[in-house]
């Protein structure tokens, strides 16, 4: 059935023949008459009584008239939210993070995004462990993913997705300055993440990379940085931690590094998209962030 012969049909109604008809939906009369007749056949009743001079309805089509008119109603509301929702996302910039860095990066690195050039895109920010972030992205729910990384640390993102740097940070030990006078720090109760963290993903590489063993086993484990530094900060144990997140605490003297420099890990922050082309807002960004990158941004 095509919405047209709706249209047809009420036209047929208004005009009250089928000459003048045709001619209000500029088509032939007898192309506009195979219309109406191909209606009838869809619906399976006759909609038209043509026994008489002046169009008349029959039952089955002074029924079918609201039908009609209510279809072609939906059709045009259904076609215009769908309008607004494609313009929406269209213009929406959906991001997912880790959790660190959506406090610690994110909000700065938007502000000075904004200050270089204003955008009227709404953002979206889902701030979650590495492994739910990776999650959004491949399936498709995410158009860009903030994280750390480390060449050691696998991500699971595959050949379908590429990625820019956007600064660097460096994880390290750290514990209340009490816990580190109070003695060696290896026989302190250690702090550690879970599986499904980014940064537990990290250290776990990157010692591997260096032939160390990992920490005894934790008195404590968590996916989330803050957490665990929250943990370290009221003298449970040593964590490892984002000098982005503990930067604070260490001047301030609430929490001490646990380990020397050697000890310490060096990330990178990148953003990664897929490498299918996104909405004209995410591929702006893109084009902005890779200019920025080889110098030319202002």
């Amino acid at each position: 059935m095509d919405s047209d012969w709706l249209e047809d049909f009420l036209a047929l109604i208004d005009c009250g023949n089928f000459s003048r008809a045709a001619e209000k939906r500029a088509v032939s009369q007898p192309s506009f008459s195979r219309r109406i007749k191909s209606l009838e056949e869809w619906v399976g009743a006759t909609l038209i009584d043509r026994s008489t001079h002046t169009i008349r309805l029959t039952a089955a089509g002074d029924r079918f008239r609201n039908t009609a008119e209510e279809t072609l109603r939906r059709l045009q509301l259904g076609r215009e939210e769908a309008r607004a929702t494609a313009k929406a996302a269209s213009e929406t910039l959906r991001f997912a993070s880790t959790h660190v860095l959506s406090l610690t990066f994110f909000p700065n690195w938007l502000r000075t995004l904004e200050i270089d050039a204003q955008t009227n895109a709404t953002i979206e920010l889902i701030a979650d462990n590495m492994v739910a972030c990776e999650r959004l992205m491949i399936e498709g729910r995410g158009q860009f993913l903030l994280c750390h990384h480390h060449e050691a640390a696998n991500v699971r993102l595959g050949s379908d997705f590429k990625s820019i740097r956007l600064g660097s940070d460096i994880l390290l030990p750290v514990a209340a300055p009490e816990v580190i006078a109070s003695g060696p720090t290896a026989e302190t109760p250690q702090l550690a993440f879970t599986s499904d963290s980014g940064m537990g993903r990290i250290l776990a590489a990157a010692w591997s990379a260096k032939g160390l063993p990992p920490p005894p086993q934790p008195s404590f484990a968590s996916h989330l940085a803050s957490v665990l530094t929250a943990m370290a900060r009221d003298g449970r144990g040593v964590a490892w931690s984002a000098l982005s997140l503990v930067e604070a605490d260490l001047s301030s003297g609430r929490l001490a590094r646990a380990g020397s420099p050697e000890d310490e890990v060096p990330i990178e922050i990148r953003l990664w998209r897929p490498k299918a082309r996104q909405s004209p807002a995410a591929e702006a960004l893109w084009t902005r962030l890779l200019k920025i990158e080889a110098g030319q941004g202002t």
